[in-house]
């Protein structure tokens, strides 16, 4: 992770402060997590504690609201978005999988397999 998007993800806001950067009632922020649109951190406490990233999702949620979507609608916009990195995330292929991949595809095509069995299991290539 970049440290820039570490520093987002940093929970070190109270709600307080929170309410006054979003414009949004405690209530409210409190009603967006009991519905699962965002989930702040908890300090040793049991405080909520929020993130940049964290109020830049409550301040889209208030645009979508604004744009006449109810709760429900946006729970979908964020299960897509969610569904579509994780799809992303299992479609990124490995270093150890892309050594592998080229590997077959030398063997492959040099028709050393079939001559002689060997293993490039500790060859690195790159």
């Amino acid at each position: 992770m970049k440290e820039k998007e570490l520093r987002r993800s940093l929970a070190v806001l109270p709600i307080g402060t929170v309410m006054c950067l979003t414009d949004l009632t405690a209530r409210q922020i409190r009603y967006y997590e009991k519905h699962e649109l965002l989930k702040p951190e908890r300090n040793p406490s049991n405080r909520r504690m929020y993130s940049l990233n964290d109020i830049d999702k409550l301040l889209e949620i208030k645009d979508y609201l604004a744009e006449g979507m109810n709760i429900a609608g946006i729970k979908e916009v964020y299960l897509k978005k969610a569904a579509k990195k994780k799809k992303v995330r299992e479609q990124a292929i490995s270093d150890e999988k892309v050594r592998k991949m080229l590997r077959d595809e030398f063997v492959n095509a040099s028709g050393l397999k079939s001559q002689h069995e060997f293993s490039f299991k500790n060859t690195r290539i790159f």
